[in-house]
């Protein structure tokens, strides 16, 4: 099956203490999504990328393009007020009916494994979603009180969650509603089950100035 990646680079240009959206932050010396769109590159050399931004920052990321040399092929749609209408942008623009992804534009260590399993558990059963431990106590806080919890039951969520094209176009006729978190639970909600398959904690996403750090070191 062919494969296409939409890469959802922070629909709502959020920024990390800094003036620079996090996905444009430089990480050794060009932007940070610039990683992620390579790490995908490297796994599939003719894979379509697509990358979705904002629509006001898609000239200044042509521009950062243009200034560091950056000529992998992708091509760019612009997003919308939420993770969900952004994601949906992005599928207009997938041609095929084989596999598509959805990642983060700022986990830029996800590894060539992890997608592979990820795209596998798709072809097979429909849906590969990439989870990992939580290794922290976990309590749940309701009003004044609060309750441990089990975490041995829980696992944190990654990227890229991978699925069969016409499964995902389904799931994005439904109408918008703010509990779908990822598309993972928008395909529950058409009552599909989604398949987990195991993440890797390189894999993470940057939202603090010390993770900018962590994967400054894992890229080497």
């Amino acid at each position: 099956m062919q494969h296409s990646t939409i890469i959802v680079a922070g629909g709502s240009g959020k920024r990390m203490g800094s003036s620079v959206p996090k996905q444009f932050l430089l990480l050794k010396g060009k932007p940070l999504l610039c990683w992620t769109i390579d790490a995908f590159r490297a796994y599939d050399a003719a894979m379509p990328i697509i990358v979705v931004l904002p629509e006001a920052q898609i000239p200044i990321w042509k521009s950062l393009c243009i200034g560091h040399g950056f000529h992998t092929e992708h091509a760019v749609v612009a997003g919308g007020e939420e993770r969900f209408h952004s994601v949906r942008n992005g599928l207009t623009a997938v041609t095929h009916a084989g596999l598509v992804a959805v990642h983060d534009g700022v986990r830029p260590m996800v590894s060539k494994d992890l997608i592979a399993r990820c795209f596998r558990a798709a072809e097979a059963q429909g849906s590969g979603i990439p989870v990992v431990p939580i290794n922290s106590s976990v309590r749940e806080v309701s009003g004044g009180s609060s309750r441990a919890i089990d975490r041995s039951t829980l696992r944190a969520v990654q990227t890229p969650q991978c699925f069969r094209t016409e499964l995902l176009r389904k799931a994005f006729e439904l109408p918008y509603d703010p509990a779908f978190t990822d598309e993972a639970t928008l395909v529950e909600r058409l009552g599909s089950a989604v398949h987990l398959v195991d993440g890797e904690e390189a894999n993470i996403k940057v939202t603090t100035p010390m993770d900018l750090k962590v994967v400054e070191v894992g890229l080497g």
